[in-house]
C-alpha cells in the first residue's frame, strides 16, 4: 500500500515511523516492509517529511505478530498465519468468530474445518487400535501419581513408534496423523468415571469420563465440548511458537506435539486452570470469594482466571463458556463465586475473566480434579499446533533462527 494523503482526522492518534517501530519492536524499514505487505496503512507527515501510523493499527499488528524482528541472517520472524486473528476484543478462526464456531458446531468439525477449509457435519476421529492399544500400555507404566500432561506426553511418543509413516510431511500425511493421534491422547487417559464407551461418540462424550466419575448430561457436555473448539488456537502463543520451531526444523507432527505439550506444562500458560480452580473450590467451601481474594493478596499472590494481556474486556472465550455454564443447574454455585472473584478484584483493578476461570467453573460444578482444565487444554491445543505446523511446512525450512547477543567475556581468555 503506497501513502496516501492526510485523511483529515486531527483526532486519530498518529504514530511518526520511529514510534511505530518501537511499539513493534522492529526497525524502521521493516516498518516499511509491513506497509508494502498491506498489514500497515501510511499517510504522509505534514510537509511531507516521512509517514505516520494509525496508533491502533500498529498496536492490533503488534498483537498479531508478538512483536518479533527479522534475524540479521534474513530469517523472517514475522509469522504470516490465516488461522487465528484477535482484534478489537474478539476472536476469529478463519476470519470467522470462533465463540459462534464454539455454539454451533463440535470441535472434530471445527478441527477438521481450520485444517482443511470443509466443513463435515458428523465427522468423528478415531484411535487405530494397535495406536491405541501401544499408547494404553505406555501410560499404564508410569508411577501412579503422574499427571495428565505426563501422560499425554508418553502417548503422543507412543503413537510415533506405531506410525511408520509419520516423517512424510505432505498435508495429507500430516491430517491423517492427526485424526488418529487427537483420539488417541484421549483414550489414553485413565477412566475416571465408569461410563462406556461407543462407536461414534464424540471426542467430547470420550473425554468426559476421563475427567469426573460424574455421569455426563447435555448441558454439561455441550460446555465441554465448546471449551475444546475455543481452545483450539489462539495466535502465537508460547506452545504454539515451540510447535512452530520444530515444525520448521521439518520435525514430524507428533514431535511438533511434544513440543508444544513441553510449553504448555508452564505455571504461566496451560497450567494456570488449575490455580482458578483450587481458588475457586476455596471459595465455594467458605461460602465467600471475598476472603480468599483478600487471602491472595495479602500473600502477594496474583488472583488466578483474570486478565489476559491480548483483551481489554472480558475473553470472549470465557463469556461464551459463562452463557452456557447457566444451562447447568450444578454449576451455579461455582458461577456465583467466579463472579464474585470478579467483583471484589474490580475494586482494586480493572480485570475481567479469563478461560481459566471459565474452564475452573466447569471442572469445580463437575467434580473434576484441579489439573482438568489443562487436559482439555492440551487435548483442545493439538489440532491447533498441527493447523501452523501445515503453514510451517510450506515455509523456508529453518527460517525461525534468531541470533544470540553474546555477553561473556571478551575472547581471548585463558585455558581454564
Amino acid at each position: 500500500m503506497t501513502d496516501q494523503p492526510e485523511p483529515g482526522r486531527p483526532d486519530a492518534p498518529r504514530l511518526t515511523t520511529r514510534e511505530a517501530a518501537e511499539l513493534l519492536g522492529v526497525k524502521p524499514e521493516t516498518v516499511y516492509a509491513y506497509v508494502s505487505r498491506g498489514q500497515l496503512s501510511s499517510v504522509r507527515a505534514a510537509g511531507g517529511r516521512g509517514s505516520t501510523f494509525d496508533a491502533g493499527e500498529v498496536r492490533a499488528l503488534a498483537r498479531r505478530s508478538g512483536r518479533r524482528e527479522p534475524s540479521p541472517a534474513g530469517g523472517d520472524l514475522v509469522f504470516r498465519t490465516g488461522i487465528t486473528l484477535i482484534e478489537d476484543d474478539r476472536y476469529y478462526l478463519r476470519g470467522v468468530d470462533a465463540t459462534e464456531l464454539a455454539r454451533r458446531h463440535s470441535y472434530e468439525e471445527v478441527a477438521e474445518w481450520l485444517w482443511t477449509g470443509e466443513l463435515r457435519p458428523g465427522v468423528r476421529f478415531e484411535a487405530p487400535p494397535e495406536t491405541l492399544a501401544a499408547a494404553r500400555r505406555t501410560v499404564g507404566a508410569l508411577p501412579a501419581h503422574s499427571g495428565s500432561t505426563d501422560r499425554l506426553r508418553v502417548a503422543v511418543t507412543a503413537a510415533a513408534a506405531t506410525d511408520p509413516l509419520r516423517f512424510d510431511l505432505s498435508p495429507q500425511a500430516v491430517l491423517s496423523s492427526a485424526r488418529s493421534l487427537i483420539p488417541t491422547l484421549v483414550g489414553a487417559l485413565p477412566v475416571v468415571g465408569g461410563a462406556s464407551e461407543a462407536a461414534g461418540d464424540s471426542l467430547a462424550r470420550q473425554l468426559w469420563p476421563r475427567l469426573t466419575a460424574r455421569p455426563v448430561d447435555t448441558p454439561a457436555l455441550a460446555v465441554l465440548d465448546a471449551a475444546l473448539v475455543l481452545l483450539i488456537d489462539h495466535d502465537l502463543a508460547a506452545s504454539t511458537l515451540a510447535a512452530r520451531v520444530a515444525a520448521s526444523a521439518h520435525a514430524h507432527p507428533y514431535a511438533v506435539v511434544s513440543a508444544g505439550l513441553g510449553v504448555l506444562e508452564g505455571p504461566l500458560h496451560g497450567a494456570a486452570s488449575g490455580l482458578a480452580h483450587r481458588m475457586l473450590q476455596e471459595a465455594v467451601d467458605r461460602g465467600s470469594a471475598v476472603p480468599v481474594v483478600a487471602d491472595h493478596l495479602r500473600t502477594g499472590r496474583r488472583v488466578p482466571g483474570l486478565g489476559h494481556r491480548l483483551y481489554r474486556g472480558e475473553d470472549p472465550r470465557a463469556r461464551t463458556l459463562f452463557a452456557l455454564l447457566e444451562d447447568v443447574p450444578q454449576a451455579a454455585g461455582a458461577l456465583a463465586a467466579a463472579r464474585e472473584v470478579v467483583a471484589t478484584t474490580a475494586r482494586h483493578a480493572p480485570l475481567h475473566a479469563n478461560i481459566d476461570l471459565a474452564l475452573a467453573v466447569l471442572s469445580v460444578a463437575c467434580g473434576m480434579a484441579p489439573e482438568a482444565g489443562e487436559t482439555v487444554f492440551a487435548v483442545s491445543r493439538t489440532a491447533g499446533w498441527i493447523a501452523h505446523a501445515l503453514e510451517e511446512y510450506g515455509e523456508r525450512p529453518l527460517r525461525i533462527r534468531p541470533s544470540g547477543q553474546y555477553t561473556g567475556p571478551r575472547p581471548p581468555q585463558p585455558t581454564p
